[in-house]
């Protein structure tokens, strides 16, 4: 048998309207932060080691081709907001720890639901964003130009691609890790 102060301690209680809602709704938001994180310093460590060194041959002639991240500022760019990304998730799931270890709700009012949904949005368009711009640069890698002479790079660079693409595939992730989170936000919104 559950006595009253241990319901209070299971449902969280919106301090604005008095209304309760489901504990599962904060660990969610939780665990989505989490993987969000985990999906942002991903994208970071495999972009930032991506680099290889080989040769390319052209009309006969071996030539030593090097390439690493930070030759585009497209690479460049998905490296930073993808570190604003980790930020913005690490800052926001110790909040949220510190708000479920103290078994009180993570949102504390309409107004802070609406900065998290405004905060998520704004880095799940820049995550996109940046997953973009890269995935520009290394499908011209990958194709070449095909009404002139440059060749497909990714032929004797395919662990700098592979690294590549598998960072934009994290960096997508994280996008739609945040969008999940704002869906969240909505849904808190709409019932609070």
């Amino acid at each position: 048998m559950i006595n009253p102060g241990e319901k209070d301690m299971q449902e969280p209680i919106d301090v604005e309207n008095g209304k309760r809602h489901p504990r599962n709704y904060d660990v969610m938001h939780a665990g989505l932060r989490l993987v969000c994180l985990s999906a942002s310093l991903a994208s970071i460590v495999v972009m930032t080691t991506a680099k290889e060194r080989s040769t390319l041959s052209l009309y006969g002639f071996n030539l030593p081709v090097y390439s690493k991240w930070s030759f585009s500022d497209s690479f460049d760019y998905l490296v930073g907001v993808s570190a604003a990304v980790a930020l913005h998730s690490l800052l926001q799931l110790l909040m949220t720890s510190r708000m479920l270890l103290r078994k009180s709700s993570i949102i504390s009012s309409k107004k802070h639901a609406w900065v998290l949904f405004a905060s998520d949005q704004v880095f799940a368009f820049a995550m996109m964003s940046g997953g973009s711009a890269a995935s520009g640069v290394t499908s011209l890698n990958r194709t070449g130009i095909k009404h002139s002479s440059l060749p497909n790079f990714c032929k004797p660079l395919h662990s700098f691609c592979d690294r590549v693409a598998l960072s934009i595939a994290f960096a997508f992730f994280g996008c739609f890790l945040l969008a999940m989170s704002s869906a969240l936000d909505v849904v808190w919104l709409s019932e609070y």
